[in-house]
């Protein structure tokens, strides 16, 4: 073969990982693990936080942002409207919306818009409403290309926040946790269809989201569903295993993602759960340890590096007390590396050998993600109220959204105004 075309297609697959590398396109980032490996931030950002790029005002709900071709992904509420708001990355200005009727209310009065973040997949945008509507979108027009009433067609019970799990995409499949009657706990849609592809499992949902991992060099879709741990092909919906871990507690509700490390998997919950590490040997697992003193995440998901996790340990309601504490746990030890009491309830990402914190008050924290000690490099309060969607991180710039605006910052930029 000719080493020219060679050299082009060369360059075009390193432009494609280049362009795919700088993008957020779903819940928890490209790998659905709260991560991304670059690029490098600036250590001070001053007390005004990282320089804002630009700002605009948003609807009800806690649907994070995602990012994918420079085009920002938001979903939000407005009247009796579920919308869908496609942001230009570097300017904010509007390029395409699309809109549809809802009637949810929120039992507990807290908010009425989606809580689940879409998800962008070969130039399609998913979205999940909290009454179940289910729709796939063009990137580039906003196009609705198909949409499904799951509500109707499965009527999955509303749990106590709508419902909220953020689509997977994996393979040509899109996974929800629905957790509806009659083997509908887990279901798989032809992505570029809509078709039902299959449902499996009797377990009600939780408010966690799915990943997709490959264990024991097979490829599985692994969700904690209100029950505890189900992994299963994504291609046949058979389930490869499961195990039960859950509060006793009704009131309970399991959310933060489960998170797979080779051939080991890590479940966190509240309300008296606790942590769990399991391991998979011939695809049968085995519990490695277990415990309610160690890593209890309420809602969000902690971030694993380097054999380290860090979290956010402990109930996040308002007025819990004991209070939540920011933690760094060693996975293989089973020990607490070190706390902080200063943080509360937060959602981390992990940028290389970076932590963003990014707490429900407004302030984003920047530290070094080591087990030595808890050392903010930077901190500024960045929104003046309540915060709850989990951010993006895209080609240097951070995308979040508060209870009435989403921002974007530029991370790479110290800001001494």
């Amino acid at each position: 073969m000719p080493k020219k075309p060679v050299l082009a297609v060369a360059l075009s697959l390193n432009l494609l990982a280049s362009t795919q590398a700088a993008d957020w396109p779903q819940f928890l980032g490209p790998s659905r693990n709260g991560a991304c490996e670059g690029p490098i931030l600036a250590l001070d950002w001053g007390t005004n936080g990282p320089p804002m790029v630009w700002k605009t005002p948003v609807g009800h709900g806690f649907s994070g942002p995602v990012v994918a071709e420079r085009k920002v992904i938001l979903f939000h509420r407005r009247a009796d409207e579920e919308q869908v708001d496609c942001l230009d990355a570097r300017t904010g200005s509007r390029i395409w919306h699309f809109a549809y009727p809802t009637k949810y209310q929120d039992e507990f009065g807290f908010d009425d818009g989606p809580r689940a973040t879409p998800v962008v997949s070969d130039h399609r945008v998913y979205t999940f409403g909290a009454e179940g509507s289910l729709h796939c979108l063009d990137l580039m027009t906003g196009t609705n290309l198909w949409s499904a009433d799951l509500q109707k067609d499965f009527r999955p019970p509303n749990g106590f926040f709508g419902l909220a799990c953020s689509p997977l995409i994996e393979g040509e499949a899109l996974l929800l946790n629905l957790g509806a009657p009659n083997g509908a706990g887990i279901v798989a849609f032809h992505k570029t269809s809509g078709k039902l592809l299959w449902k499996n499992s009797e377990d009600e949902a939780s408010y966690s989201s799915p990943t997709a991992a490959t264990i024991e060099a097979r490829r599985y879709v692994v969700f904690f569903t209100r029950n505890g741990l189900v992994a299963a092909d994504p291609v046949t919906g058979n389930i490869g295993f499961q195990y039960s871990w859950h509060s006793q507690n009704r009131m309970s509700v399991n959310a933060a993602t489960p998170l797979v490390f080779g051939n080991t998997i890590f479940l966190s919950a509240s309300y008296g759960t606790g942590a769990i590490l399991l391991r998979s040997h011939d695809h049968q697992l085995e519990k490695l340890w277990s415990g309610d003193d160690l890593l209890s995440n309420h809602y969000a998901t902690s971030v694993e590096y380097k054999g380290f996790l860090f979290g956010i340990h402990g109930r996040t309601d308002p007025g819990y007390r004991p209070s939540a504490a920011l933690r760094c746990v060693n996975l293989n030890t089973k020990k607490v590396c070190w706390e902080s009491d200063t943080v509360g309830a937060a959602t981390l990402t992990r940028v290389g050998e970076r932590l963003l914190i990014l707490t429900e008050k407004g302030e984003l924290i920047q530290i070094v993600a080591t087990p030595d000690q808890f050392l903010p490099k930077s901190r500024a309060q960045i929104f003046p109220n309540l915060v709850r969607a989990f951010p993006a991180v895209a080609d240097g710039f951070f995308y979040a959204r508060g209870q009435d605006r989403l921002i974007c910052l530029d991370l790479g930029k110290a800001n001494h105004e």
